[in-house]
């Protein structure tokens, strides 16, 4: 197996864990996501005049669009952005 089908691989591992933490059945499912959106300002501005602020607004917002990209993203889509692109092809 080559350096890039195993890291492949890892990513596919994680993006699966993503799924089953946050795309389980239920209310709880539904309230955890739901939350994290309106606290991650998913779908607002992140803008604020004071730069720390804005910085810690655009910490939450990233790892909620991490979070919904691996639940929505496809393998392939996933290695586009987090794959390590340096690896030779074997």
């Amino acid at each position: 197996m080559s350096v890039k089908d195993e890291a492949k691989g890892v990513l596919a591992a994680r993006a699966l864990s993503y799924q089953r933490v946050f795309l389980g059945k239920g209310v709880d499912t539904d309230r955890v996501l739901v939350d994290l959106a309106r606290f991650c300002r998913a779908s607002q501005s992140t803008f604020h005049p004071d730069a720390r602020l804005a910085a810690q607004l655009d910490g939450r917002r990233e790892v909620y669009l991490r979070i919904c990209q691996h639940l929505k993203l496809t393998e392939d889509q996933l290695w586009s952005l987090y794959g390590n692109h340096s690896l030779s092809e074997d």
